[in-house]
């Protein structure tokens, strides 16, 4: 028997349509987050946080086969609370670890033992980086695979995940009949990453999209320069409210995921999920964004736009990912300027680092800022390509044999 309390949400939470006419929360549950403790998740305070979002209205829920103990717990909440027809499922192939048609089915029989359910509402190819990488999916027969879950229910929305840049993206929405898509976006990364115009050409071809990364990661919260905070305080709302208005602004934004793991993050999103509205912005508001991104932006290293004009380089060098990753390391911090060189460069099929320059000097001569790029490049290789970025591409290697 259902619980009450979950059959009817919060009727202020705000709702947007998918593919198929379905109705969903425009705050999402990202469960890769739960607190844990020794190492395990502690069940009890995911559990209480999961069922206020969902007594609140929240019903897509986000989770992946290589997030620790998260399919598990997930699963083992929607039962115990019997809520799992009231929500949506959203979970991911590791595709990287993948090496057979066999090695499909097994691993997405996992997935539905691991949550406790017969079907997913929403299944994803996991960081999809490149069309050689799903042309090795299509090799291994994923196409046909995907057919037969679809017809037989158990799956009912197929889309992938995707860190990378703007031209690649839209050539992976091209690539196959998709009913979603999930992108790294936020209000720094407006025009990095998929960006606002991947967004708008998912949302032209009737993709919904799903926003991930919507606070960095917690660091557009917690590592903002004092500057920056300053401004937000003065203007009584929160760092993270700012963050999630500037993406529930946008009608292209089907739903922004949060990986809450408290109750008071919980209570803060859905009572600005509440309040949302496309096009509620003002100039001001904007404003007030832009300063942020200034303040944020005086950390910059190199003067890197993402424009692109730089771009392709007969070398295979993606030249803006690694000025961003790079310019990370100083406007965050070190560990996450490498993670995002090693998932947007590295962790591509064909790989496309900083070391893969050749010094030819082509980009160059098309840059409007005039950049020392080669040279640029040198201290990219020099601080990212660290040996933890090489033992990780040797079990890139492993895993890929």
């Amino acid at each position: 028997m259902a619980d009450a309390t979950v059959r009817k949400p919060n009727i202020a939470m705000q709702y947007r349509r998918d593919q198929k006419g379905n109705e969903l929360s425009i705050l999402g549950y990202g469960c890769m987050r739960f607190t844990k403790k020794y190492g395990r998740i502690v069940f009890q305070k995911a559990e209480q946080e999961v069922m206020m979002a969902i007594r609140h209205g929240v019903n897509y829920l986000d989770t992946a086969y290589i997030y620790p103990g998260s399919e598990e717990c997930l699963g083992k909440i929607l039962v115990k609370n019997h809520c799992r027809e009231q929500v949506n499922i959203a979970t991911k192939l590791p595709h990287y670890l993948i090496k057979s048609r066999e090695g499909l089915e097994k691993t997405f029989q996992e997935q539905l033992k691991r949550l406790q359910t017969d079907y997913i509402d929403y299944y994803l190819m996991h960081m999809l980086t490149d069309i050689a990488t799903w042309e090795r999916l299509k090799d291994l027969g994923i196409e046909e695979w995907i057919r037969e879950k679809l017809a037989s229910g158990q799956i009912r929305n197929i889309g992938f995940s995707y860190h990378g840049n703007t031209d690649m993206f839209r050539q992976l929405v091209d690539a196959y009949p998709w009913n979603f898509c999930q992108i790294q976006y936020n209000y720094m990364d407006e025009n990095t990453q998929a960006g606002r115009a991947g967004l708008r050409y998912a949302a032209s071809k009737g993709l919904p999209v799903i926003i991930m990364e919507p606070l960095r990661g917690g660091r557009l919260v917690n590592l903002l320069p004092q500057e920056a905070k300053k401004l937000i305080e003065q203007s009584g709302r929160t760092a993270a409210e700012w963050a999630f208005r500037w993406l529930w602004d946008q009608p292209e934004v089907t739903a922004v995921l949060s990986g809450m793991n408290s109750r008071e993050m919980v209570k803060e999103n859905i009572t600005g999920a509440g309040k949302a509205r496309a096009g509620m912005m003002t100039e001001e508001d904007f404003a007030l964004i832009e300063q942020v991104k200034s303040e944020i932006g005086r950390k910059v290293k190199i003067g890197c736009t993402g424009c692109g004009y730089c771009m392709p380089c007969p070398h295979g060098v993606d030249i803006p990912t690694c000025f961003r990753s790079y310019n990370m390391r100083y406007t965050e911090n070190r560990f996450n300027g490498l993670r995002e060189y090693f998932m947007c460069t590295t962790m591509k099929k064909n790989g496309c680092n900083a070391s893969l320059c050749k010094k030819c000097g082509k980009c160059e001569k098309h840059c409007p800022q005039g950049l020392p790029i080669r040279q640029d490049l040198e201290l990219v290789v020099k601080e990212l390509e660290t040996p933890v970025y090489k033992a990780a591409c040797q079990v890139k290697r492993f895993i890929r044999l």
